[in-house]
């Protein structure tokens, strides 16, 4: 993983599985990741697919997206932020560095990676034998250029964050005070193989893949130079002929629909095995009639349509509990000239209100009869993957009517005669949700809490009066829409636990606009230099983990099983970690 990215939660709960590794970590395995039902303690699924039968030479294969909504259609890691277009250019998008099980970097893949903490460097050597999907060479260029694209103002990047800030010379670069960031060199010039970083202070996750400090893509030079900065997002060699280093490349389009991958012949690695790759969208409501027809090879198991499909023969079924989180959160703020700038008037700027809304969603009850456990509560946003970072003490917010209704009388909201309560100045209180469509039961599940909230006496309506389609969904919340007060939403995680991208003062995805100067202290703290002691760190991110629980700007929801339907006939899918790109390995066994 490169970095955290915005998720449905229809991906959330089915399709993530296509798209990310296995979520290990020494000390937690996914069969006993622990969580608030004891159901999903006794689920387990193999994360590998099973087939001794021997390799067709070429050979096509299919996979569908669940989604309800046309994927944008930017394939470019520094300017994408959503799973759709992951999903979409996995095949030939490939991180810059092979990682281990662990995540932890290692030697092996399109570039080395080498730390100096005393010198507060990190050395990236390019693998001489890389080569883009149109013959050009991987050069230095490539690496800085992406630095370029996250942080020119021009772009609209939402991957600058105060994490790549500390680069030298990056938030002058950012500010337009300099042309060129002075903390990347190139001492064999544009065009050689090494790159250098220089930053202001070491941190203890840049070991692992996922830190956010280190870049882990590139972008052609070469290719993209003559683009305007302004205009890389909406030009044609990113929506439809763009290139990439990894096995695959892309060959055919129909914007938003599918898209057609056939073999990067400049591929330094193992030879990919398949002719062709197509991937397109599926519906949610027709997924589980496309399992069982078989109409795909690979296909996400969306969780409440589990129990319908799982006796499909031909198929097999994968799984792992990705890192990623459902969650809500509300609105406090708005970011304004890179920074979140949180309104102490805000309606939602009451930890009491937050706190009862939380207590009053019933979540295990909701999973249970929607997903029979495969998705379950969490009471942290540090998944439990995460081992020794995950605080195994947290409740979070279990199901509790009482406490939500007495939380609310303390903080004056009054209930009157038509059993709403007012805010504390006696005002009428609506509280705007948005959320997401996509899942086969969102519109029941929105019904459900909102019939809770107004068990204690909330007034609560859709934002828009109606669920939202993914793409309007995160619009409204990135530009904090003046129609949420609060929102469902959902992460794909990167594979290194620091919440600072997510939740710093000025991370763009802090989509709450919370900033505390004690939240501040707290995540500094995890990436400090007294973090490199692990035991410090590890107090670190369980203070971080008690204090959001405390104040309630975003609760945790849920994590689930992420299942996929594979076709018998696909050899060496697999969802573990390591490697640099497991799609090269992938081959189909007949025709």
């Amino acid at each position: 993983m490169k970095k955290a990215t915005i998720a449905g939660l229809v991906t959330l709960a089915s399709v993530l599985a296509v798209t990310l590794t296995a979520c290990g970590n020494s000390s937690s395995s996914s069969s006993s990741s622990s969580s608030s039902s004891t159901s999903t303690k006794k689920l387990s699924f193999p994360d590998t697919v099973k087939n001794d039968k021997t390799a067709i030479s070429g050979g096509s294969l299919t996979m569908g997206l669940i989604t309800d909504t046309p994927f944008k259609g930017i394939f470019n890691e520094e300017l994408s932020d959503d799973n759709n277009d992951s999903t979409v250019m996995q095949f030939g998008s490939e991180s810059l560095f092979k990682t281990d099980s662990d995540y932890k970097f290692v030697d092996g893949g399109a570039a080395n990676l080498k730390l100096d903490q005393k010198a507060k460097t990190a050395t990236i050597t390019i693998n001489p034998n890389v080569k883009w999907s149109d013959g050009q060479p991987l050069t230095a260029d490539d690496i800085v250029y992406a630095y370029k694209i996250i942080a020119n103002p021009a772009t609209k990047s939402s991957r600058y964050t105060d994490s790549l800030a500390n680069i030298v010379g990056m938030a002058e670069y950012n500010a337009g005070k300099a042309n060129e960031i002075s903390g990347i060199q190139t001492p064999d010039g544009g065009t050689g193989k090494t790159v250098i970083l220089h930053f202001k202070q070491m941190k203890p996750g840049m070991i692992k893949s996922g830190n956010g400090y280190i870049w882990e893509s590139a972008a052609p030079y070469h290719y993209l130079k003559d683009v305007p900065f302004k205009s890389l997002v909406s030009s044609d060699k990113i929506r439809k002929t763009p290139l990439f280093f990894g096995p695959y490349q892309l060959s055919k389009l129909v914007a938003g629909q599918s898209a057609v991958w056939v073999p990067n012949k400049y591929y330094y690695g193992a030879k990919p095995k398949l002719s062709k790759i197509t991937i397109s969208t599926v519906t949610p409501s027709t997924a589980a009639q496309a399992i069982k027809s078989k109409s795909y090879d690979i296909l996400g198991v969306q969780n409440a349509q589990y129990a319908s499909v799982k006796n499909t023969k031909g198929v097999q079924f994968i799984g792992q509990i990705p890192l990623s989180y459902s969650y809500l959160g509300f609105k406090v703020g708005k970011f304004e000239k890179g920074k979140n700038v949180e309104d102490p008037n805000a309606k939602m700027n009451n930890v009491k209100l937050r706190q009862a809304i939380a207590y009053a969603m019933n979540i295990d009850q909701v999973q249970q009869k929607f997903t029979g456990g495969l998705t379950f509560r969490i009471p942290t946003l540090i998944p439990a993957q995460f081992g020794d970072y995950f605080d195994k003490s947290a409740k979070g917010f279990p199901y509790n009517i009482a406490k939500a209704n007495k939380l609310l009388d303390e903080a004056g909201y009054k209930k009157g005669k038509d059993g709403y309560r007012t805010d504390p100045k006696g005002k009428k209180l609506t509280i705007h949700l948005a959320m997401m469509s996509g899942n086969v039961n969102a519109a029941a599940i929105s019904k459900n809490y909102i019939q809770q909230w107004k068990s204690i006496g909330l007034r609560v309506e859709l934002t828009s009066g109606k669920l939202l389609e993914f793409n309007s969904f995160y619009d409204k919340v990135q530009n904090d829409s003046k129609d949420i007060d609060m929102f469902m939403g959902a992460w794909s995680l990167s594979s290194e636990p620091s919440p600072n991208d997510l939740y710093s003062a000025g991370a763009p995805f802090n989509f709450t606009r919370m900033n505390t100067t004690e939240q501040s202290k707290l995540l500094a703290d995890i990436d400090s230099a007294a973090s490199f002691n692990e035991q410090h760190r590890i107090a670190a991110f369980k203070k971080w983990q008690e204090y959001m629980n405390k104040e309630a700007y975003v609760v945790p929801m849920t994590n689930s099983w992420s299942v996929t339907a594979v076709n018998d006939r696909v050899k060496g899918y697999t969802l573990k970690v390591g490697g640099p790109n497991v799609w090269a390995d992938v081959a189909v066994t007949s025709k």
